[in-house]
């Protein structure tokens, strides 16, 4: 037992289940089905969280009704097909001591996907549109109604009997139970609309409905927002009051919930679905207020989720009374063993997530399995764990310790080669310093920090302020090189007078000089961090800027939820003047050029006094001689990209290295 963290390993029961700790990851889409069903890739998913020590995992969600399908890959609980798979994880997730929920769900008008592109069509309380998918759903009839309350119950049942311990109602999120209940969405003057009982009438049968279905030894829980934080949003009062009403049902003589899920947001505008997965930009634990409201109307057992990505952050909200159970599912994306590692109180081995959102919800959202720029070998275990050992420790050479030579390093060490990283900085980490320099991307540099601790433990020669020279070549005499050199700044042709002040944003960010009085201009070819970073922290200390993209937007290439949160930044600070499609093509004394992307058109934008380029990077060369030794390119220095697909050829490369030497998953010994 933790003697850091006593309250997050105690044991709680929900309903007839006892719950090894409090360590809980919540239903989260995967896109790692098998045609709607659980398949191998989702079970080795989930056995992983399970083995690494989580408490209670909650399935993702579960369609409960036909019209409930809101992605092309959403699982299915509507036949008996599904069962194999409801099967297969419980057995697996219960095979490590783990507690297995499902979650039930219909997403009425919040629908992403239609049939092969289609426009998407939707089913909901009332015809009122949706703002941030742009749908405008149909109105259930009644009959409709009825049936899917009913499907929540076929679906509930078929859940427990594959031996899944309890099932989740979803009803956070503008879902359909929550639109119900929403006065703005709900227009309805039958039964199921009106006044506040009516509005809420469907959660509760549905509520009843699922514990009649599944009988009094299956946990049955809910997920709610405690607030919608969006316009016209439902208040954390409407919710708690809500709640109320729902602790209170009974079915069967038994009571219809055994806990509330509580997190924060709404999906139907881009200001409330920052909260579905909150950013860095976003406090750690915030929504703990709301679920400590809900604990001061119920005795039930209240876990909250937002933000909570390391243990002592659990430990405290649970100690404070604040919340019962504590939701950790980004931290377990990124470091599956968080909960063995806290519970042995090893905290510095901890991989802490970031709150970047690339990898986990940036993937879902375009519609490929989630993963984690840290740790890729999530949502791909069954390619690369466990980790194989090799049968002949070679000594590998790896240049450059930035994240995708430290990756490469720490896992062939882990695999039993013997490993030597140089870095030609006095610092590890690479591009990844720059990037935690600009607002509200602070916790970015834990990603070095992470990797550099990784390969250390691993037992990596790392030497630092030690460039690659022929000298050294000789020194290591590798068997094999990974290069890992990364990108250099460069400079697109542009058209500079003499008495213009240009800097590439590489060299700004470094040097950090100062620039003259007056408006700056900042360039950005991509659409990334850089040139909305850059932008937002001059504005923030009092400048004003023009911030041009080549791309369609500001933050094109950022993930929507982070995206909304920084560019609601820079309109508040009213000092960001944004030009979308143009690229920079000359600067003289006091105007920047600007070249539409779209047409012939060129915009000047005057005023200047300072030019900041964000332009495509450049790959670093190595001109060495290798000798005899294999060689494997990776990262930005085959070509430059994101910290994602840096990381990930680091994996890559170790791992098919041990695999040229035959070597065995899982197996401990190396030969000398």
């Amino acid at each position: 037992m933790s003697k850091l963290f006593p309250h997050l390993f105690e044991p709680i029961t929900l309903g007839s289940t006892t719950i090894r700790n409090r360590i809980v990851s919540s239903g989260h889409d995967t896109v790692l089905d098998d045609h709607g069903h659980i398949g191998d890739d989702l079970v080795a998913y989930h056995e992983a969280r399970a083995k690494g020590g989580a408490g209670l995992i909650v399935l993702q969600v579960s369609g409960v009704h036909e019209t409930a399908r809101y992605t092309s890959h959403v699982l299915m609980a509507t036949d008996e097909s599904s069962v194999p798979g409801y099967q297969a994880v419980a057995e697996a997730v219960h095979r490590h001591g783990a507690t297995i929920f499902a979650q039930l769900f219909h997403p009425g008008r919040e629908v992403m996907d239609g049939e092969r592109g289609m426009a998407p069509r939707a089913k909901a309380p009332s015809d009122e549109p949706q703002e941030r998918f742009k749908v405008v759903p149909e109105a259930l009839s009644t009959d409709e109604i009825k049936d899917i309350i009913a499907g929540y119950g076929r679906a509930a049942k078929r859940i427990a009997d594959s031996g899944i311990d309890g099932v989740e109602i979803v009803a956070s999120h503008g879902y359909l139970p929550i639109q119900f209940f929403n006065p703005s969405v709900n227009t309805r003057t039958d039964e199921y609309g009106g006044s506040p009982e009516n509005r809420r009438r469907f959660l509760a049968e549905v509520a009843q409905t699922v514990r009649e279905s599944v009988g009094p030894d299956v946990v049955v829980g809910l997920r709610i927002s405690g607030e919608e934080k969006t316009e016209d949003g439902l208040v954390a009062t409407e919710i708690l009051n809500l709640i109320e009403h729902l602790d209170s049902l009974r079915a069967d003589d038994v009571d219809c919930l055994d806990y509330f899920s509580i997190t924060a947001g709404d999906s139907s505008t881009l200001q409330g679905a920052v909260h579905i997965v909150p950013s860095m930009q976003i406090d750690p634990g915030y929504a703990t207020s709301l679920s400590e409201q809900v604990k001061k109307i119920t005795d039930k057992t209240v876990m909250v989720a937002g933000r909570i990505n390391q243990p002592h952050e659990a430990e405290t909200a649970i100690a404070e009374g604040r919340t019962d159970m504590a939701i950790m599912t980004r931290a377990m994306i990124c470091d599956p063993e968080i909960a063995n590692k806290s519970s042995a109180d090893n905290v510095d081995e901890i991989r802490a997530c970031i709150g970047c959102n690339q990898a986990c919800i940036g993937h879902f959202q375009q519609g490929v399995p989630i993963s984690c720029i840290q740790y890729p070998e999530s949502g791909r275990e069954l390619t690369f764990l466990p980790r194989p050992k090799v049968r002949t420790r070679r000594k590998v050479l790896v240049i450059g310790g930035g994240p995708a030579g430290l990756k490469a390093a720490a896992v062939a060490a882990e695999q039993g080669d013997d490993v030597v990283l140089c870095e030609k900085e006095p610092r590890l980490g690479g591009a990844v310093l720059l990037a935690q320099e600009l607002p509200y991307r602070s916790e970015f540099g834990g990603a070095a920090t992470n990797l550099s601790a990784e390969a250390a433990r691993a037992g990596v020669d790392i030497r630092t302020s030690a460039p690659a020279t022929q000298n050294l070549i000789t020194e290591v005499a590798a068997d094999h090189v990974i290069i890992a050199t990364g990108a250099e700044q460069r400079m697109p042709a542009l058209e500079v007078a003499d008495d213009a002040f240009v800097i590439g944003a590489r060299d700004y960010l470094c040097e950090g000089p100062d620039l003259p009085a007056g408006r700056v201009l900042v360039t950005d070819w991509k659409g990334d961090w850089i040139g909305l970073g850059i932008a937002l922290r001059l504005a923030e200390a009092g400048r004003h800027v023009s911030l041009a993209t080549a791309a369609n937007f500001a933050g094109a290439a950022i993930q929507q939820y982070t995206r909304t949160l920084l560019v609601s930044q820079a309109l508040r600070s009213g000092r960001i003047a944004f030009i979308n499609d143009a690229r920079l093509v000359g600067v003289d004394a006091d105007t920047g050029y600007l070249q539409s992307t779209l047409c012939e058109v060129v915009h000047e934008v005057s005023g200047v006094a300072a030019t900041i380029v964000s332009a495509a990077p450049r790959s670093v060369p190595v001109d060495l001689d290798f000798g005899a030794a294999s060689v494997t390119v990776i990262g930005d220095a085959v070509a430059p990209r994101t910290v994602e697909e840096a990381v990930y050829e680091g994996l890559t490369a170790a791992t098919d290295l041990a695999a040229r030497d035959g070597a065995v998953a899982g197996e401990r010994a190396v030969s000398a």
